[in-house]
């Protein structure tokens, strides 16, 4: 530890803080910076009212850290992504969670190798059969993502149910799902996190969507039927998402053996 005992002046003066204020008068209401002897700026400036951290040089991923007796954080700020992470885990402070599904009597009559949106945690609708997204195979199963638009031409209501209309800039931190099939003979399955520009004017095209962005996907998963549920901790492609879009979780099969009971967690922060 530095000590100034027997030290002239001279020698320690580098070392010391002092706000950067040449008027003597000391802490007033203008919020100035703390510098060392040398007056070399700190991260640090304060008021008599207010205390403020900024960096000096490169922003870090601990600009600003609480931590226990341990040394172990329980609060730190990063100013590389600007997010504000708290707790022994160190999640983002302002971490949320969204889910789509559907049991599977909802999902009975989809046709196989067509992406189905499937219901935000809004509301489940009687059918989501008529939800189509677009055709999830080209030459073989799931090597084509959902349809980057839509066209309403019928089921707004079934529709509506699916839409995830998301109200600030969000960034999606993890997207994972789990499903089950009803009879004891599966298919291939896939899934995907999409984003869209959603129209809100109200007239004829209202709700249509276009820009269709894949936020998250996952590679096929092979359900060898109702003998087990299957999970799947998928990619993230494109995590950030501005307010005014709409979300879509959708689900694909390569054949019609079973139905499926669809359960997908969605974990954010806002930006």
């Amino acid at each position: 530890m530095a000590t100034k005992t027997g030290k002239p002046v001279s020698e320690t003066y580098p070392n010391d803080l002092t706000i950067d204020q040449s008027s003597g008068v000391g802490v007033d209401a203008t919020t100035r910076n703390v510098h060392d002897g040398l007056g070399q700026s700190t991260s640090i400036s304060l008021s008599d009212d207010s205390f403020r951290v900024k960096p000096v040089n490169d922003n870090t991923v601990g600009t600003f850290q609480v931590t226990n007796s341990g040394g172990s954080p329980v609060l730190k700020v990063d100013t590389v992504n600007s997010k504000v992470r708290a707790g022994a885990s160190q999640v983002a402070v302002n971490t949320q969670y969204a889910y789509f599904g559907g049991n599977w009597t909802d999902q009975a009559g989809f046709t196989a190798d067509i992406h189905h949106a499937i219901p935000f945690n809004t509301g489940t609708p009687t059918s989501t059969a008529g939800t189509t997204m677009g055709s999830s195979t080209s030459s073989s199963f799931n090597d084509t993502n959902p349809s980057s638009s839509l066209t309403i031409a019928a089921n707004a209501h079934l529709y509506t149910a699916c839409y995830w209309h998301v109200r600030d800039n969000i960034t999606i931190d993890e997207v994972t799902w789990l499903h089950g099939a009803d009879t004891a003979t599966g298919e291939a399955v896939v899934a995907h996190l999409m984003a869209y520009t959603v129209d809100t004017g109200n007239g004829s095209t209202s709700g249509d969507l276009s820009g269709g962005t894949v936020v998250a996907d996952g590679a096929t998963i092979t359900n060898a039927g109702s003998e087990q549920i299957y999970y799947q901790s998928m990619t993230v492609q494109s995590a950030d998402v501005d307010a005014g879009k709409v979300i879509l979780f959708t689900f694909a099969s390569d054949t019609i053996n079973s139905d499926y009971s669809i359960n997908a967690t969605v974990k954010y922060h806002i930006r």
